[in-house]
């Protein structure tokens, strides 16, 4: 069950998205901030974390839970750290996945051998 869940709101989320690419004159850039910004928000006033509960990594794993995730590390090291923690937070909080995403492409085109177009 918790694979459908996670599968539906994922899925939910990436339909909302190509409606907004198929249907808007947004350009997708605009979209991924948008969806960003919504995770802040939405972690803001309480409503992520309880959407996480649901639907576990269906709802981390998107640009939105990249943005909760910022939001949350900003709240934390503000409450540890004061004012500088507005700086560092956001960072600290997401530096596994941007380590990853870095390590992974590197791997990536180390194997594939990217070609300029």
């Amino acid at each position: 069950m918790d694979y459908l869940k996670a599968f539906l709101v994922g899925g939910l989320l990436c339909v909302i998205g190509q409606i907004l690419i198929d249907r808007t004159k947004l350009t997708p850039a605009r979209i991924l901030v948008a969806y960003v910004v919504a995770g802040v928000l939405l972690g803001a006033v309480g409503l992520y974390d309880k959407l996480v509960d649901f639907a576990g990594a269906g709802a981390t794993v998107p640009l939105t839970g990249f943005g909760n995730t910022l939001a949350r590390g900003v709240k934390k090291a503000v409450d540890e750290d004061g004012a500088l923690g507005i700086l560092t937070g956001g960072l600290t909080a997401s530096a596994a996945g941007i380590t990853a995403a870095v390590i992974f492409g590197l791997l990536a085109s180390l194997i594939f051998k990217p070609k300029d177009k």
